[in-house]
């Protein structure tokens, strides 16, 4: 049986906050963000965003340093991530172009944040 971690009313709004400053950090880079929280069968995402052909899944992670976050995307976060962005594509095909990547950004407690571009790929 999987447990999960829930976040008291402090962590909740630190997440929200770091999800915030990762929209706000997309758009900076002309990002148009289509998405924020999006709840599919398979899981949520935390941040769709797209620039021309390019849509970008983002997985954000908020620690008390910003390079601790870096390490926080389990193998199994990772499969949860890849089965809600199949879905999601299934829902709205309109917003997937000829690229599609998967980012993780990361925000530190002193506002750091850092986007590892193309963290990680399906496996084929």
């Amino acid at each position: 049986m999987e447990t999960t971690r829930r976040r008291g009313a402090g962590g909740e709004r630190y997440g929200r906050a770091a999800e915030e400053r990762c929209a706000a950090a997309l758009a900076a880079e002309g990002f148009t963000v289509l998405a924020r929280r999006r709840r599919t069968a398979a899981g949520e995402i935390d941040l769709v965003a797209r620039r021309g052909p390019l849509t970008v899944i983002v997985e954000v992670k908020g620690r008390a340093r910003a390079a601790e976050a870096a390490f926080a995307l389990s193998p199994r976060q990772r499969g949860r991530l890849l089965a809600a962005a199949e879905a999601l594509m299934a829902e709205e095909p309109t917003w997937f172009g000829e690229e599609i990547r998967f980012d993780l950004m990361v925000v530190g407690r002193d506002g750091t944040v850092r986007r590892i571009a193309d963290a990680f790929r399906a496996e084929t």
